[in-house]
């Protein structure tokens, strides 16, 4: 049997899959916590937007590492 493709592709399908299920745990996170305090609703959203940028480097990355290898 003979893979064919390119394993960059693979790659960074793999890569995705990290940053999205962070990104859901995160947002799902954040949701929860201002149901049960909705007075920090404004520092909450401000601490889930920095994490979103930080766990969309890591897509970004997987993306950049395909290119490079």
């Amino acid at each position: 049997m003979e893979i064919t493709g390119d394993i960059a592709t693979i790659g960074y399908g793999l890569a995705t899959i990290g940053p999205g299920i962070g990104m859901g745990i995160l947002v799902g996170k954040t949701q929860e916590a201002v149901a049960r305090q909705p007075e920090l609703a404004g520092p909450l959203r401000i601490n889930m937007f920095i994490g979103m940028a930080l766990v969309e480097a890591l897509g970004l990355i997987g993306l950049a590492a395909g290119f490079v290898f």
